[in-house]
């Protein structure tokens, strides 16, 4: 009799306990690994967001500055007391540089007020370099004057010479002479006559910021011999970073005298660099701009395109030209320039009567092409109205 055959096993064979394990484990990593996944890309979205309410935040917050920053001016809000002008004194104003339209325009503003008020007055030209500075400020000294002014002559700079007028009797005030307004630390000068370089520099940064939509590409020039410059950079520098969306491409140092050689050479390789990227500039001064257009005209690049330049300080005639035609330049922080020639003969008549400085700073104002007819605009300049009157007034005349 055969032998029964085999009996097959036809049982769908189970794998072993520990590898349901090992199945369960593998499917639980990509479940944990989705969720991952998920709640990361959940993250950068809701910083995303969170980043774009705060660019929408300070955006909005640029605006409402520039909204400010672009008013009327009303109203005199300088000094109203003071000693009665002093009389027979003899007075020179220390240019750095005649070419520089605010040097010269604080020049106009004190030869105007020095002739009202009865004094003899000066000027002598540093013409643009550190050893004719140093030269014409030993021939005012020489010239045994009562007071000197020095316009955009860096206290630092000239340290000595400012050290042995005073202690010759002469009393100095300067007018973009350091860092910032009022006394500058560890030096003579009276007192220092400027707007505030900090919110000078904020409001340039800023007006970058508002009218790109926060979408500026900004470069920067600016000119580190003088002190005041570098703070005014540094704000607008710091303005343009606050937000997140704006970018400072570039911070190139090149002096403001030689900028008529520098300029049209560094704009054509800025484009180069840059090419699109670089929407915006802000100088520290407009002269910077006066040697610019060249070279953006070559790159085919319209007067009312990008770049568009913005100056913090002064508000030369160029610059108000050039702001009028839209041709190269949208905006300028400009300095009430004879307003600071008044004052700085309203302070030096403070000091000749052995009383403190009036302490006063004006306020901040940027001119772009909607308001570039106010505030004497129409006149290729900021001067706001009320100052004459009230140093008139002061002075006893």
């Amino acid at each position: 009799m055969p032998a029964p055959p085999v009996r097959q096993n036809y049982e769908r064979s189970k794998p072993a306990p520990q590898i349901y394990t090992k199945l369960r484990e593998k499917k639980m990593s990509k479940v944990r690994l989705i969720v991952k996944m998920w709640a990361a890309s959940a993250a950068i979205l809701g910083q995303s967001i969170v980043a774009a309410h705060a660019d929408d935040d300070y955006v909005k917050m640029a605006k409402e500055f520039i909204s400010r920053a672009t008013a009327p001016t009303t109203g005199w809000a300088g000094p109203t007391a003071g000693p009665k002008a002093q009389r027979h004194k003899v007075v020179i104003y220390v240019s750095a540089d005649q070419r520089n339209g605010g040097a010269r325009g604080v020049d106009e503003g004190a030869e105007e007020a020095a002739k009202l008020i009865g004094w003899d007055f000066r000027t002598l030209d540093g013409q643009g370099s550190v050893s004719e500075r140093t030269s014409v400020l030993n021939q005012a000294i020489a010239l045994k004057p009562n007071g000197i002014i020095l316009g955009s002559v860096d206290a630092a700079e000239q340290a000595p010479l400012i050290e042995q007028a005073a202690k010759q009797g002469i009393s100095v005030v300067g007018w973009h002479s350091g860092p910032g307004p009022g006394t500058i630390e560890g030096s003579p000068i009276f007192t220092n006559v400027t707007t505030d370089p900090t919110e000078v520099g904020k409001t340039a940064g800023l007006y970058a910021v508002a009218d790109s939509n926060g979408t500026a590409g900004v470069v920067l020039f600016t000119d580190s011999i003088y002190q005041v410059a570098t703070n005014k950079t540094d704000a607008a520098a710091s303005a343009v970073r606050g937000c997140k969306t704006c970018k400072v491409l570039s911070i190139e140092d090149t002096p403001i005298n030689d900028a008529s050689n520098r300029m049209p050479q560094l704009t054509t390789s800025l484009l180069s660099r840059f090419g699109k990227k670089w929407t915006y500039s802000i100088g520290v001064n407009d002269l910077y701009f006066d040697f610019m257009a060249p070279s953006l005209r070559s790159a085919d690049i319209p007067g009312n395109g990008f770049p568009r330049s913005i100056s913090a300080g002064d508000g030369s005639v160029p610059a108000f030209e050039r702001i009028r035609e839209t041709e190269y330049q949208v905006g300028t922080v400009a300095e009430p320039l004879h307003l600071h020639g008044w004052q700085c003969i309203d302070e030096l008549n403070r000091a000749f009567a052995g009383q403190p400085p009036s302490g006063f700073v004006a306020a901040v104002h940027l001119f772009v092409p909607s308001n570039i007819s106010s505030d004497g605009g129409a006149n290729e300049m900021y001067d706001p109205a009320g100052y004459k009157e009230a140093y008139t007034k002061i002075w006893g005349k």
